[in-house]
């Protein structure tokens, strides 16, 4: 995977950062989702790279990147920090203004990302999610059903740290098959292979109900503070056609509110849609960041 990338570790301050980087061009941050890593862009990133320079990584807690334990109000684990950590990795590698794709978890630090470093984020694109206050102001009997781990990961330690790992690859293989609409069938076997690898790892299960547990709290907040401020750079809302949250919220609607420059698009596929319908992905990702899309009227 990621033939032609060079891996790299890199001290941003309060953790290091696993990533790699490769192509050239204008620089694109692809941010993974959960229970991933930067292998979620493997088949992704080649095509982007004949246009761009990208950079993939591992967030804070996540894949080959550093695990603190999570302090008491979760807020290492908040997503202003981990979008902090993306920033200062990125001027590391000498990259002050930078697009920023993010799927997952990782669409929601780069929409934390666009709010509080305005001033380094070219463009945004999130995919498969809704904002974070939306999707907790919004709760219907279906929403928690589909999307039960946003109700569960948050849970006190030592509760869903002892119960995932007492069998993580049953845990989060069932997770990915019910939440995302497809399973691990349309995952390259390496791939799972890297997922397993890092789930087992006691501290970043730790790492991920830390993750939940800030987005029900502390990101909350951070949310609310900035009701009302609209995201300035172009963003692209990309979506699973075959997925749940679109089945579920109105994707487009609840993204107009937030941005002033709005395109929207989906593709085939369910959540995890970035390795389903990976040229499809990158086409549109690339049409994105060329400035091609056509504003939603």
């Amino acid at each position: 995977m990621f033939k032609g990338f060079e891996r790299k570790l890199v001290d941003v301050g309060e953790v290091s950062i696993n990533c790699v980087t490769g192509g050239q061009g204008s620089a694109v941050l692809l941010l993974h989702g959960y229970p991933q890593s930067l292998v979620e862009w493997a088949k992704v990133a080649p095509s982007l790279a004949r246009e761009f320079t990208v950079v993939c990584v591992d967030l804070r807690g996540y894949g080959d990147s550093s695990k603190p334990r999570g302090q008491a109000d979760f807020s290492n684990y908040s997503f202003r920090a981990m979008a902090a950590d993306q920033v200062r990795l990125m001027a590391a590698l000498g990259f002050e203004r930078f697009h920023v794709v993010g799927h997952d978890r990782g669409a929601r630090v780069a929409h934390r990302m666009a709010l509080d470093w305005t001033d380094r984020v070219l463009s945004l694109a999130v995919l498969d999610i809704v904002p974070t206050y939306d999707m907790y102001n919004n709760v219907t009997r279906t929403l928690a059903a589909t999307f039960w781990s946003w109700y569960f990961l948050p849970l006190a330690e030592p509760l869903p740290e002892r119960m995932i790992g007492a069998d993580p690859d049953f845990f989060y293989e069932s997770l990915m098959a019910r939440v995302g609409g497809n399973g691990p069938q349309f995952f390259e076997p390496e791939m799972m292979d890297e997922y397993r690898r890092c789930w087992r790892d006691p501290d970043a299960i730790h790492a991920w109900c830390c993750d939940y547990r800030a987005g029900a709290s502390i990101d909350l907040q951070h949310d609310e503070a900035d009701l009302g401020r609209k995201i300035g750079c172009p963003t692209l809302a990309l979506w699973g056609a075959d997925g749940k949250m679109c089945k579920i919220f109105d994707i487009e609607a609840h993204w107009r509110e937030r941005c002033s420059h709005l395109s929207t698009a989906s593709v085939p596929g369910g959540h995890w849609f970035p390795e389903q319908s990976a040229a499809e992905t990158a086409a549109i990702l690339a049409a994105h960041l060329r400035g091609e899309l056509p504003p939603v009227s």
